[in-house]
């Protein structure tokens, strides 16, 4: 029997025959291990246990508090749910059903309306399913077999899926008790080890996403090891609904979505507030840093989208026009316009390295139903930067680029993992050029001891990248930052610098961005901060509440004096009581209320409300503003 090697996390290897199992090779590691475990990563590709190695590679067990393992588990949770389905409403059709970031789905085409209480019946069945302990089994047919295999069902959507695969590709099923779908893997070995199980919502869903094609019936659900698990997960789900940045957005007046700009935000003056101390913010740490802030057109010539590559990669997601009679394209990307600047004057190894920054507003085509607030808009404000600099440069603006994104994060309180993007299989240029660049972002890396997880074959289409995955105040976590190092486009637009020895040379480009894109930082932060905005953030950073009419003067004095110290201030001098006026101010999630009554007009004194924290009592109005000024100045 021929031999394969399987090289261990570890750097151990060991031998076995061609043909072992995962899961025989995790029990020769441990049995204990094989216990726990779900499935391995096999050469950089996640297999289930069921499934076997032919070749030599890298072998690493995971378990489900890893992502990959996390995706077995899901994934195989939706073939139970379609199962239970299937046993309860007969002569349902299946379109797909995929595990996403927090769980699973399935799309199903049927007459019946699913309902609340059909989510709670499809529960038991599937803990039904469960406890019978089937084992999935794997097994492949050709794409003609498969195609009259699924025509026989009158599985139509299953027809349209396998009618777009390549013509000789063989075709992988599983099959989960009376249930065998279409389907890549990789699955559990069996069902024993779902335990906790909910299905949380139900959804309208076009075929492939397309508004042209039937409205499908999308069920949501999760599932867990533990029901401890499940239960924490369900206390997130409920304060992750809390915080929703829609529905705060609406309840703090910060902005609006309307159907006549389905995918384009409209900020209100209170939204304006937090978006321009965020891009001050951005231009204060850009200039600090030596960058100069460009503007460039929302709308160029096509031609330069095909020069660009844009055309080849990205066409679909783009918006487009005609003046004089010549077609133009709404920009995607800030890219191409820093180019052009670039290439209006000729630069010598002396400018080197040239950053330049730009709040550029970008246009891109989002499917209708993938829309969502402020995190997935059609049109947005890209925080980027792109920076030319010599080859013995690209280490050192790497590391000050990730210096600046580090400190950027910490002032609102983010932690954060990084991730490496290397090359995807629609890439632009040659394999040494994307080994010189994912190699330049690896050392960036290892000088900063930053550790790092690689997503293979997900990088830009121009270049490796490396992206800032944050993690907001309740554990989600939300990509914002991306470094991307490019030898594409440098070469494409023939960019040149005059070097030492006076010959044209080939700068590398880096792009940046810190934020991601203003409208999904804010997004994030109303979410993070669940509207609670640190001072120097919040839109009214104080209230003024009169006890009476007549104290309305005082309190205008007061207002005075603080706006001149450049403090966000208001006064609710409405005929109301008191605690009502408290209780408004809370709603609207203002910092600071200072209560005014006899006594303070007397001395010259506020009375302290925090919000979160209650009565601060009484402090002179030129002590409170110079805390306030302090508070602002620190991003406390």
């Amino acid at each position: 029997m021929e031999k394969i090697k399987i090289t261990l996390p570890d750097g151990a290897v060991r031998e076995y025959d061609k043909g072992v199992s995962v899961l025989d090779i995790t029990k020769d590691i441990s049995e204990g291990l094989a216990r726990v475990a779900l499935g391995a990563v096999v050469n950089n590709e996640t297999k289930g246990m069921q499934e076997t190695i032919n070749e030599d590679s890298t072998f690493r067990v995971v378990k489900f508090e890893d992502k990959e393992g996390k995706a077995i588990f899901w994934h195989t949770s939706a073939h139970i749910m379609a199962l239970a389905v299937q046993n309860l409403f007969p002569g349902v059709k299946f379109a797909i059903g995929p595990a996403i970031d927090s769980g699973f789905y399935y799309d199903f085409d049927t007459e019946h309306r699913f309902t609340p209480e059909d989510l709670e019946k499809i529960e038991n069945e599937m803990a039904r399913i469960v406890k019978e302990g089937h084992i999935l089994e794997r097994f492949v047919m050709d794409r003609n077999e498969a195609l009259e295999y699924f025509k026989e069902k009158g599985e139509a959507y299953k027809v349209d899926l396998i009618e777009h695969f390549p013509e000789d590709e063989e075709i992988s099923f599983y099959t989960l008790g009376e249930f065998t779908d279409l389907c890549a893997g990789p699955h559990l070995y069996d069902t024993k080890k779902v335990k906790a199980i909910k299905l949380l919502s139900i959804a309208g869903a076009y075929w492939r996403g397309d508004e042209k094609n039937k409205m499908l019936q999308r069920i949501y659900g999760t599932t867990f090891e533990k029901k401890k698990d499940l239960e924490e997960h369900l206390n997130r789900l409920e304060e992750a609904k809390k915080r929703d940045h829609r529905r705060l957005g609406k309840e703090l007046d910060l902005f609006s979505i309307h159907e006549e700009g389905p995918g384009f935000p409209f900020f209100h003056p209170k939204g304006m507030v937090i978006r321009n101390i965020l891009e001050n913010f951005w231009r204060d740490e850009h200039t600090k840093r030596g960058y100069g802030e460009i503007k460039t057109p929302i709308i160029l010539n096509e031609g330069l989208w095909h020069q660009s590559g844009h055309w080849d990669h990205y066409k679909e997601n783009m918006y487009f026009t005609e003046i004089d009679k010549e077609d133009y394209a709404i920009k995607p990307m800030n890219c191409p316009g820093s180019i052009l600047t670039y290439k209006s004057k000729m630069y010598s190894y002396r400018d080197l390295p040239l950053r330049l920054g730009e709040l550029g507003l970008v246009h891109r085509h989002e499917l209708s139903g993938a829309l969502h607030g402020l995190m997935r808009v059609r049109s947005f404000v890209q925080d980027d930067a792109h920076l030319y600099t010599l080859p013995s440069q690209i280490k050192d603006e790497l590391i000050n680029i990730i210096d600046l994104a580090d400190y950027m994060y910490n002032i609102f309180g983010f932690k954060y993992h990084i991730e490496l993007s290397t090359r995807p299989e629609n890439s632009m240029g040659s394999e040494e050029q994307w080994e010189i660049a994912t190699n330049g972002l690896i050392e960036a890396l290892k000088e900063k001891n930053i550790e790092y997880i690689v997503n293979e074959g997900d990088g830009a289409f121009y270049g490796p990248k490396i992206d800032f995955q944050l993690e907001d105040a309740i554990g989600r976590t939300w990509q914002c930052g991306t470094i991307q190092l490019d030898f594409q486009m440098p070469e494409r637009f023939d960019l040149t610098y005059v070097d030492k020895d006076n010959e044209k040379k080939r700068p590398v480009m880096i792009h940046r961005t810190i934020y991601g894109s203003m409208e999904r930082f804010m997004g994030i932060l109303i979410e993070h901060y669940a509207g609670k905005f640190p001072v120097w953030l919040a839109p009214i950073q104080a209230t003024i509440l009169p006890i009476s009419d007549k104290f309305n003067d005082y309190a205008y004095e007061v207002k005075k004096s603080m706006e001149n110290k450049g403090i966000r201030v208001e006064i609710d001098d409405r005929s109301e009581k008191i605690g009502y006026k408290i209780r408004e101010a809370q709603l609207q999630q203002i910092p600071y209320m200072l209560v005014v009554g006899e006594k303070e007009v007397e001395e010259q004194l506020v009375s302290v409300r925090k919000r979160d924290e209650g009565d601060k009592g009484q402090i002179k109005v030129e002590e409170f503003i110079s805390q306030v000024v302090e508070e602002v100045k620190e991003k406390k």
